[in-house]
Formats: structure tokens, sequence, C-alpha cells
């Protein structure tokens, strides 16, 4: 059996590592000492894609080595959840002699839970015609006496869904549940025990702050759902139209009553504060009614635009959720100017790679 291993015993000398190097990448801006959040050492990606490949009467999956590009079979695989493993095997006896479903297959994606749930997305170089659906609602049937399991397959201009297209996710978060609507091919959080981790930190954070919150970029409302009970009131933006409707749905999951979601950019939402520009979405929404002191930005790698960052520097307190350190440290320095850093942290989001999930919290000057 092909295994990607970890070596678990070097886990807290990378972590020691990224500690050291966020340390001295933000020494400049007087921080205080790096707040560090670790990960489980193995099993800790709720999400996984591998490509599948095809050896005569064998099939398994592969990766591909970012060196040499030579491909590595994968039975089993040391950050997969549990259940991703689990899955992984049962799929592979499951297609490797069944023509209809191995036939032109490339890929399999899994999506998985703490709760226990799992999607799986397989994508081919064919048609699914009527046979190939007829199979794969079978398969499904077999399995879902066992697993909590839905599938979807992928092709040219096609998308075929048996059950849901997403999984619903349970996190504990300073004792208390909740429940995320997390959708195929839309961004969440790999690593679900450093996400609880990550809210954890930002409701201490919020803990003392009054008035409302307003959140740019914010995905299916993975941090406004959990930081609502903080305020008054939050408003948040989010351009991806599937993650809106995530959110929302979220919204009324959770029982949250004091949320406003609206789907626009962060550009958008800055000419709309300006009164530069009026926007249908916005109707009913009166921005000048909410009092927001706070605001928290998660923004994409590239981190934010030069207008945001002027918009974003207009409220007392600025939450700061990065997954690029050198854009996180660019974005500073603008922001610094009217800010300082009162609380920094690092959350293991990816162990043993070199990226690093940032958090900052900046105050007013």
């Amino acid at each position: 059996m092909a295994v990607i291993t970890i070596d678990t015993s070097t886990y807290e000398q990378q972590l020691k590592e990224k500690q050291q190097r966020i340390s001295a990448q933000f020494a400049r801006f007087d921080a205080p000492q790096l707040e560090v959040y670790d990960s489980p050492k193995s099993h800790y990606r709720q999400r996984c894609e591998f490509r599948v490949w095809h050896d005569g009467d064998d099939l398994f999956h592969i990766m591909f080595d970012q060196q040499t590009k030579e491909k590595i079979r994968v039975d089993q695989f040391d950050p997969g959840a549990p259940l991703v493993n689990e899955m992984m095997q049962v799929m592979m006896d499951k297609l490797r002699h069944n023509e209809l479903l191995r036939r032109k297959l490339f890929q399999i994606d899994y999506l998985t839970t703490l709760s226990g749930e799992v999607l799986i997305s397989l994508l081919y170089h064919k048609a699914l015609d009527d046979a190939w659906q007829e199979a794969m609602q079978v398969l499904r049937q077999e399995l879902q006496q066992s697993y909590k399991v839905d599938f979807i397959g992928r092709a040219r201009k096609q998308k075929v869904v048996f059950g849901d297209d997403f999984v619903t996710e349970q996190l504990s978060v300073n004792g208390k549940q909740y429940t995320y609507q997390q959708v195929e091919n839309s961004f969440t959080q790999p690593n679900a025990a450093v996400n609880e981790k990550m809210l954890a930190w930002a409701q201490d954070l919020c803990a003392p702050l009054q008035n409302d919150l307003l959140e740019l970029y914010c995905g299916n409302g993975n941090f406004s759902i959990a930081l609502a009970g903080q305020f008054n009131r939050v408003l948040a933006t989010e351009i991806s139209k599937s993650s809106v409707h995530s959110a929302q749905y979220n919204i009324a999951a959770n029982k949250v009553n004091n949320l406003d979601i609206i789907r626009m950019s962060s550009e958008e939402f800055t000419a709309a504060m300006k009164g530069e520009k009026q926007f249908s979405r916005l109707k009913g929404i009166d921005l000048q009614s909410y009092n927001c002191q706070t605001i928290l930005v998660d923004p994409p790698r590239a981190g934010m635009d030069e207008l945001t960052c002027k918009l974003v520097s207009q409220y007392d307190n600025i939450i700061y959720i990065s997954c690029n350190p050198d854009t996180l440290e660019r974005d500073l320095d603008m922001l610094c100017d009217t800010h300082q850093v009162s609380r920094i942290a690092i959350f293991d989001q990816f162990p043993y790679t070199h990226h690093v999930e940032s958090g900052v919290f900046l105050t007013r000057k």
C-alpha cells in the first residue's frame, strides 16, 4: 500500500520555525509577543483532491511531486482527515471493477466534516449519460447504508448531483456549537480544528468591543456568524453568489438575527460608503444606521487594494485575517500610519508547508 506519511516528530520544530519567521518579519511594527495556535499533527485536512491513474485493471489515486513532477501513488494520505482516508479506500474498491464509473475518470475530490458527512466529486473526460447516472445512483444507495455520503459528477458543461452539493459542518467554539453549510467548489477553511481556534481567538478579541461590526470578504459567514453575539449588529459583504447563499443558510441555521449579508465586492462597498454610487443590492439597508467601530477583513492572497485599505483605516478596531504574510506586511505599512498592532497570532492551518494563516488586531493610535 502506498502511503503518504508524515514524520510527526518534526511538528514542533516546523511550527517553531514559522513562529520565528513571522516574529522577525513583523518585528518592525512593534507587535506584542506572537500568539501561536497549533494543528493536529496528522489527519487535519477535511478537503483533499487527487488525480486518478489507470494502470490496466488497476486504479488508484495519485499526486505529483512538486519538484520532479513525477506521479506518486496514494492509497492512504496522512494529512487527510480519517473519513477522507476511509472513503479513498472504499471508492477505489468500488470503482476499480466498475467499467461504467471508472472509464475516463481523471480526478476525485473529497470534502468531509468533523460531524461525519462526506461529499465526493468525480471528474470525467466524457459525457455523463443515463447509464452512468444509473450506476452512480446504485453506488450511492449502497454506500449510504454505512456513510452519510453524497456525490457530484462533473464533465464538460455537466454537473450531476446525487443528494446535496454541500456538507454541513458542526464547529465547537468556546463551548458553543455552530452550523456551517460548505458548498462544493466554494472556499472553506480546510483545517477544521484550527478554524475552531481562529474563531475562538476572534471572539476573545471582540468580547470587550461594543457597537456594530463590519466584515469584508465574509465567505460563508465563518467569522461573522461566530462573532454576531459580541455585537449589536453585523454587516458583512461577499462577492461570490454561492458563498452568499451559504451564508444566508448559515444565518438561519444558527438563529442569528442581527446579521445582514450583501453581495458586493470590497471596491463596490467602498464606493457605496463614500456615496459615490448607489446599488440596488443595498435596497432596504441603511448604511448610515450602522455604528461600526470594528471591521474584520479576510482577503484573498493578494491582500487589499489601496482604496480598501483607506476604508479599513477609518475604523477604530481592525481584525485582519491573512493567508499571505507578505501582502499582510504590505497592507500593515499603510494601516500602521493610523493604527498600532495590539495582538498578532499565527494559526497552523497548513502544517509541514511554508504557508501560514495570520491574525492581527489593530487599534487606533
